[in-house]
């Protein structure tokens, strides 16, 4: 179960309404999505993949996955994961009663799949055997303040490598980040997730009751699956939650598979200049013909050569450059993590055009 449905704000100007961030290509040549999907199918395949989407993107997002209509599920309002997770957990749990979920967001960086496959497998027989809710920790690298925390807890019984979860800790200041990666026993929390459909749904009734009220409206009273004016009305009743506070938080259910393997959410353009290799010497394109001359650390999207602007950069360091047909973003590096403040500027200027 692929979401898809954020709109990827930090990665302004390149990511849009109808072109949303898993569709960006910094994967090797490949979007987000099509990476997502590539290590999904190493462990279930093609007709076993679903997605959620939002109705901005649902054209782009059903054309880049290659899925047919019945297996993309698109939201009509933006409600956050505990909806996404619950309306998908309901489909297919009333096909399949005894399916196990994993739940990937579509947006993130794993180069190892492989590692990444065997650690979904190892987390899926706990989920059926042991009826319990898993979430993905990464052993952290560093005192991130960008990333939620998960404290472990003892050793899951009978399932060797599973901890139960102490307790969620959300994202920290430096010094708290700093103290937690010295201590130990806390991993970042991915954001990925493998449950049991049922076990999830039975979850939110006990901890979540409003979303699983809106959940109800989509019962389908005798047809295969809801109509479109069921869905919007479940989507209007539902709180805007993520599941993590929604259940997760909540459940003594939940249990964490430490995991070792590289990973990054790529969330800023901060954490995609480090992932494709930009250092304090070496710059890094994504994409186009730029000129840098005397310029250091910098990394940079432009169409270039006749597509585009020549963008040049000339003595400057440590900075995105990123360059469309209708915006230019020029911003330090270290305080990409802010763009949401430059996208809320221009809402409120009016100026959903270029959002």
């Amino acid at each position: 179960m692929i979401l898809a449905g954020g709109a990827g704000e930090r990665f302004w100007p390149r990511s849009r309404r109808r072109y949303p961030k898993p569709l960006l290509r910094v994967a090797g040549g490949r979007s987000l999505l099509r990476a997502t999907l590539d290590r999904a199918a190493r462990f279930a395949p093609p007709e076993r993949t679903w997605l959620v989407c939002g109705a901005d993107h649902a054209v782009e997002i059903r054309r880049e996955s290659g899925l047919p209509a019945s297996r993309v599920l698109v939201e009509p309002l933006r409600r956050n994961t505990a909806m996404a997770a619950g309306y998908a957990a309901k489909r297919i749990a009333a096909a399949h009663p005894d399916a196990v979920l994993v739940v990937l967001p579509a947006d993130h960086l794993i180069p190892d799949a492989a590692a990444f496959a065997r650690a979904v497998r190892k987390a899926a027989r706990a989920a059926a055997r042991a009826g319990v809710l898993v979430t993905l920790g990464v052993e952290p690298t560093r005192p991130d303040t960008g990333y939620g925390y998960i404290q472990v807890g003892p050793p899951a019984a009978g399932f060797p490598g599973l901890r139960r979860v102490r307790r969620f800790v959300e994202k920290p200041d430096a010094a708290r980040a700093q103290r937690m990666l010295r201590r130990g026993g806390h991993l970042w929390n991915a954001g990925i997730f493998v449950w049991g459909a049922r076990t999830l749904l039975a979850e939110m009734a006990a901890h979540a009751p409003d979303v699983a009220a809106a959940l109800g409206k989509l019962d389908a009273k005798g047809r295969r699956r809801p109509g479109p004016r069921a869905v919007a009305a479940a989507y209007r009743a539902a709180p805007s939650l993520p599941v993590d506070v929604a259940v997760l938080e909540r459940s003594a259910k939940v249990w964490t598979l430490p995991v070792g393997f590289r990973w990054s959410d790529v969330g800023t353009w901060a954490s995609l200049a480090e992932e494709i290799g930009v250092t304090e010497s070496a710059n890094r394109q994504v994409e186009g013909d730029a000129m840098l001359e005397d310029a250091r650390g910098n990394l940079v999207w432009s169409a270039g050569g006749r597509r585009g602007r020549q963008v040049v950069l000339l003595g400057v360091e440590g900075l995105a450059v990123i360059d469309t047909p209708d915006a230019l973003l020029v911003a330090r590096l270290d305080r990409s993590q802010a763009l949401r403040k430059v996208v809320d500027g221009l809402r409120a200027r009016g100026r959903e055009d270029l959002l």
